[in-house]
């Protein structure tokens, strides 16, 4: 499982004109699923989300959490982390996971964001065409998968 965390003043997603959820300080959670992703991947995952020391302390130093800081967070299925590029111009998708295992993950990891936090996740929703607006914060913009834990 792969995601992109972009620290925010505010995101939202607007699905077909119409405005879907909104978020103000906080996270946009960008995440790609494969097949080979489980329940320990997105627990690990949220947890180390949550508690991601990314926001400043009195002092102006990334010392907090979006926890800590009672910040929102936005939760965006994007499948194209797991672009290959290494053949040609045309990435390829071959590694994200058809909806059938990716949407279950998906509503997992929602559920699992929401549980460390705290509180209710913003999100889009899967598979449609969206319009995802934000203002990074920073920039502070962090990569993690958790097949690769570094």
């Amino acid at each position: 499982m792969r995601t992109l965390i972009q620290r925010v003043q505010h995101a939202s997603v607007t699905i077909d004109g119409q405005l879907k959820s909104k978020t103000g300080k906080g996270l946009l959670v960008l995440v790609g699923i494969e097949d080979r992703d489980t329940q320990e991947d997105i627990e690990w995952l949220c947890k180390k989300i949550a508690n991601l020391r990314i926001f400043d302390d009195e002092n102006g130093v990334m010392n907090r959490s979006v926890t800590e800081t009672e910040g929102e967070v936005m939760v965006v299925s994007q499948f194209t982390l797991h672009a290959s590029t290494k053949k040609g111009n045309r990435p390829s998708y071959i590694h994200a996971s058809k909806p059938d295992v990716a949407i279950p993950m998906y509503e997992a990891f929602c559920a699992e964001m929401g549980l460390q936090i705290g509180k209710e996740v913003q999100t889009g929703t899967f598979g449609a065409d969206m319009k995802v607006e934000l203002v990074n914060d920073g920039p502070v913009t962090i990569w993690i998968d958790s097949q690769n834990k570094e």
